[in-house]
């Protein structure tokens, strides 16, 4: 919406800094900050109000957490989205397909999240929407979204899966695009929901794997940065940086009341919204296996669940003490904030390694 008012540069020239992605970028970034402090505070109270017991505590989980956790506030997530996406129509040029593709994805997870949250506060019981509706619902919007995405592509990368290193292969996938798209965003809209476990766990590898797709979506909507670094060139992505700076504002104003011990949960409202933005990105950018390795704690912790339950079926014994595997450390007596930090440092790791991928060619 701001940028229009690069329009009125011959007469305020101030305004033509408009232009520039980065600048809106980053008043997308303080615009969602400051939105998160200023309704922060207000929103957790509403929702305490509203949800009377909190988020129900799994009795079957960590014993500490039905002493810690026991009463707090769940759909925090909103706080997240809802200054996303005002930053984001802000800032964020309104013509531009692919932002409208990926902040479609994020509120559609987004309401399936809420209506799961909704559900278990409402009965204030763990079951909320059945796995297979959430799964189907989720499928049918991934679904959606890898039609447009595989529309909105250039002909030439239509259809096709890029590598990382590899310069110039692409591989044909053809029909068979869509499926495996869908895969990548539900997959990963549930991995980050797993992930959601201990307080500010989840939020701070989204922010440092969002921040990482955001280079990312820069560089590829680059002509002559992709020309530099032998990447696909997908016009149009740039404008995305602006939803990863609004998803980073937001997401601090929410870590502000998440951090330890957490005022509000981000839920499944949360969890499901910014997971499925993650592979909705990776997917317009064609950097759907680089996700894998930014993402690569979100994929461990997915994969600890899928392991445990395998095995469980086949042996009826246990790999893990409990999983997801971040639950499986905190019985083998490592602190909650030693497990978090632990994580983010890996986050960080595995986002260089992937930010890495563009350089090594």
């Amino acid at each position: 919406m701001m940028y229009w008012l690069a329009e009125l540069s011959q007469d305020f020239g101030a305004f033509n800094l408009f232009r520039y992605i980065t600048v809106r970028a980053g008043a997308a970034f303080f615009t969602a900050l400051v939105f998160g402090f200023v309704f922060g505070k207000p929103l957790i109270d509403f929702l305490r109000r509203r949800q009377g017991k909190g988020q129900p505590i799994r009795e079957d989980g960590p014993e500490s957490h039905l002493l810690t956790k026991k009463g707090t506030p769940t759909m925090g997530g909103l706080l997240i989205l809802m200054p996303l996406t005002f930053s984001t129509l802000l800032w964020a040029r309104l013509d531009n397909a692919y932002v409208w593709l990926v902040l479609g994805v994020t509120l559609s997870f987004g309401a399936i999240g809420f209506a799961d949250d909704f559900a278990k506060v409402s009965k204030f019981s763990h079951d909320g929407l059945s796995g297979r509706f959430r799964l189907a619902v989720g499928f049918l919007i991934a679904t959606l979204a890898a039609l447009a995405a595989m529309y909105l592509h250039p002909e030439s990368l239509e259809g096709r899966l890029a590598f990382p290193v590899f310069k110039e292969y692409l591989l044909d996938l053809g029909w068979l695009f869509i499926p495996f798209a869908a895969f990548v965003i539900v997959g990963s809209a549930n991995a980050v929901n797993l992930t959601d476990g201990l307080d500010g766990l989840a939020i701070m590898p989204v922010m440092i794997a969002a921040g990482t797709l955001g280079v990312i979506a820069y560089a590829v909507g680059r002509v002559d940065f992709t020309s530099y670094l032998e990447v696909n060139y997908v016009p149009g992505t740039g404008e995305l940086l602006i939803f990863t700076a609004a998803l980073g504002g937001g997401g601090l104003g929410f870590l502000w009341y998440n951090a330890p011990p957490a005022a509000v949960f981000m839920g499944d409202t949360g969890s499901l919204a910014l997971g499925g933005a993650l592979g909705a990105i990776a997917v317009v950018t064609k950097h759907e296996i680089v996700l894998g390795i930014v993402g690569g704690l979100f994929v461990v912790e997915a994969l600890s669940v899928i392991i445990q339950v395998a095995y469980f079926k086949l042996t009826g014994r246990r790999v893990f003490l409990m999983a997801p595997i971040h639950h499986h450390f905190e019985k083998q007596g490592w602190a909650e904030p030693q497990i978090v930090i632990r994580f983010w440092i890996i986050s960080v790791v595995l986002a260089l390694i992937g930010l890495a991928t563009l350089k090594i060619r």
